[in-house]
């Protein structure tokens, strides 16, 4: 039985379904399963390893596609199986219980950020093209968004593209792409309206990582590994057929994307520094006997548990057909908050073990933890960016301002 059906079978009969699907299917071990001990917030993989990861995450992509179970919520003329989201909910649920594999970021920005924008923005023949292959993990795909004179003020990018004929010239230089060194596509936004500012004149293509003028060059880490990259673009031509949306509606696609993004900011199985790794670092190192131990640690356990009630009450309000609003950014900098007072406690705990490995398990390898969990106050959008869409669009309050950009006359000087 394939989950794809003609009305909507009941819930309960769905998820224990599903559940017997993924016990027969899922896979019993991983190239790169995390140990008793691994904390880490990024990958820190060689290249081999990390692309033999990779590779047995598109295989059970494809596996749940092939069984149905890819794009539950999506309609059945997209590849979908027409369920509401409550399904879909169930069987991430169950699939992060029951299937041993790690994670991948760029598995998660394929299937939850670029897949969902190409049904909404793209043409027909981007949308044949590419869909199917996203869904069932033959084609992965990476965000083109951060630059490095605007960061996370996407507004501000200045990469452009100039139109010759039915193509587009694409020049310029993205950072802190995720996954760029494994990904077959790359979705931009670009600046093509000369002269225009803010998120005016902007437009978002769909480009091909292998196409001429592209150039991957990984970021090496502090924590050791290689997740993040700087994408040059090269005079790369791409045709028409490859924009989402209207040319000069780029900055409505992609916050499309950072909606979805955002949406998904709450769901981070398998990023290290659980309560459970914590309250046994206290136990290992002899820290429970400290008040102040106790009482962080009670801290990071009211705050999981805080956050899985606002992602169950966030659900309900999704389903309730409610806009998600400045939600998803009150999630994400909640999250991050809590990744940094586990690292403050880990620290607390750990002391000069954490900066010389001794040779006791359990203990140095906090170290990856501590020098990852900066990364996530930038990925995804900053925190001073979530602070001002909480500010704006949750509590009312003006648009931060902006110093005026000085004129052509001006800047020539």
């Amino acid at each position: 039985m394939t989950a794809a059906a003609t009305r909507h079978p009941d819930l309960i009969d769905h998820t224990s379904s599903a559940r017997a699907w993924l016990t027969a299917n899922a896979p019993a071990t991983s190239v790169a399963a995390r140990d008793a001990h691994d904390v880490s917030v990024f990958h820190n993989l060689s290249h081999d390893v990390e692309s033999a990861l990779i590779d047995e995450l598109r295989a059970w992509q494809r596996t749940k596609f092939d069984g149905g179970y890819a794009a539950l919520s999506w309609p059945s003329d997209l590849y979908g199986a027409g369920l509401s989201a409550e399904y879909e909910d169930a069987f991430k649920q169950a699939e992060a219980e029951l299937v041993p594999l790690p994670r991948h970021e760029l598995i998660s920005v394929t299937v939850n950020l670029i897949a969902p924008t190409i049904r909404l923005y793209a043409s027909e023949h981007v949308r044949s093209m590419l869909l199917p292959g996203l869904l069932n993990g033959s084609l992965l795909a990476c965000q083109l968004f951060s630059e490095p004179a605007a960061g996370s003020d996407l507004a501000n990018v200045s990469t452009r593209a100039v139109r010759e004929g039915d193509d587009w010239i694409v020049s310029g230089q993205k950072v802190w792409t995720s996954g760029a060194q494994f990904a077959d596509w790359g979705q931009a936004i670009v600046r093509t309206e000369p002269g225009s500012t803010g998120s005016r004149g902007l437009t978002t293509f769909v480009i091909p990582m292998n196409a001429d003028g592209v150039d991957v060059r990984p970021v090496r880490q502090m924590s050791g590994g290689t997740s993040f990259n700087e994408v040059f673009l090269n005079d790369v031509r791409i045709p028409d057929s490859y924009r989402l949306g209207e040319v000069g509606d780029g900055w409505a696609v992609t916050r499309a994307t950072l909606g979805f993004e955002r949406a998904n900011a709450s769901n981070k199985k398998g990023v290290g520094g659980s309560f459970d790794q914590l309250l046994e670092l206290a136990a290992r190192t002899d820290s429970l006997q400290h008040r102040d131990v106790r009482a962080q640690l009670a801290d990071v356990r009211m705050r999981e548990v805080g956050a899985e009630v606002a992602l169950r009450r966030d659900k309900r309000a999704r389903d309730a057909g409610e806009a998600p609003g400045a939600a998803g950014s009150m999630r994400k900098l909640q999250w991050v908050t809590r990744l940094g007072i586990v690292s403050d406690l880990a620290r607390t705990m750990l002391a000069d073990k954490l900066i010389a490995d001794d040779g006791d398990p359990g203990t140095f390898s906090w170290n990856a933890h501590v020098l990852g969990a900066p990364g996530y106050r930038i990925a995804g959008g900053t925190d001073q960016i979530q602070r001002s869409i909480i500010a704006e669009r949750h509590l009312g309050l003006p648009a931060e301002p902006r110093a005026p950009k000085p004129s052509r006359t001006e800047s020539t000087k």
